[in-house]
Parts: C-alpha cells; structure tokens; sequence
C-alpha cells in the first residue's frame, strides 16, 4: 500500500486546502470528482489529501466525508441530468465526457444485470466509479432516487478512503 505523502500533494492544494476556504475547496473538488472533471488529479487522493492537510480529529474527519459525499452526489446528479437531457448520441459525441461507446455499452450491460444496486456499487468500486451515472441517467431511473443510491455509493467510498487513510497514519505512527 501507498500512503500518501506530504511530497505528493501539489503544492497549490496544499496552500487551498490549509487556508481558511479548505473546505469550500474541498466541495468543489468533490463537485468535479462527481461531474468526472476531476482530471488533474486521481479522486482516490481527496479525501486523504483533505485528512493530511486539514487534520484528523473525528469532527474534522466527519465534516471531510460529509463534505466529499455532498459534493460528489450533487456533481453526479449534474452529470446525469446533462445525460438524461442530452441522450446517449450526445454523450458519445462530447468528448469532454469520459466514456467511449464501448464502455457505455459495458456499463449498459452492467446496470441492466445489477438494477438499482448498480449504482452505489459503482460508486463504491476503484477506476469505475461513477461510470454507471451514464446508463442510469439514459434509463427511467428518477433523479430523486439517482441522488440516493450514488450518496450511498460515495459514502461508503469516501469512509473507505477515510479509515484507510487513518489506518495508515496508526501503522506509521507506531
């Protein structure tokens, strides 16, 4: 395992995330980790960057989760409104959208095994997380359900970060 390192951070979140606005900055990462324009950086590193630079304490542990699952839900519900809107020609055809036909095509398969478990489980999985917000904003799924299922696939993900992050902080400390 990797533990992540003040070295790793970029300096300018360092500087963002340690300022008063650390966690206004936080929300709009996680906005852009929900909407899949988080390209600059992996979205496995926000929530522990957040932890290194803001702290550890259980409140601000809490507020880091709360932060990340409300700005990733709210930037995935985004994401499948624009889908829903723009129909699946239009996703293929954008390419500022991460998703190939082949992936969708995956995806589609995907969501139409699983149902509604297909989303927070995407949610909740490494290097496919938030794909299925395509195939849910392309089927009848309604918005109000959409934005539970992927809350609960991005709190369990961002826990996930948290405890591991803290986990290993213990291991290096002893």
């Amino acid at each position: 395992m990797v533990l992540l390192q003040a070295s790793y951070v970029p300096e300018w979140m360092d500087a963002w995330l340690t300022s008063e606005f650390g966690l206004v900055i936080l929300l709009g990462l996680c906005l852009l980790e929900g909407t899949m324009m988080l390209r600059f950086m992996p979205s496995e590193l926000v929530v522990p960057a957040a932890l290194l630079l803001i702290g550890t304490s259980p409140p601000t542990v809490a507020a880091v989760v709360l932060i990340a699952v409300v700005g990733t839900t709210i930037g995935q519900a985004i994401l499948f409104v624009l889908v829903r809107r723009g129909g699946r020609d239009y996703v293929l055809d954008k390419g500022w959208l991460p998703i190939s036909e082949q992936r969708l095509d995956r995806f589609d398969a995907w969501f139409d095994r699983w149902g509604l478990l297909a989303v927070p489980l995407s949610n909740t999985m490494l290097f496919v997380r938030g794909l299925c917000t395509f195939p849910a904003g392309l089927s009848t799924m309604r918005l109000r359900t959409f934005v539970v299922l992927s809350a609960l696939g991005s709190l369990s993900f961002q826990s996930i970060l948290a405890a591991l992050y803290l986990a290993g902080e213990q291991i290096i400390v002893f």
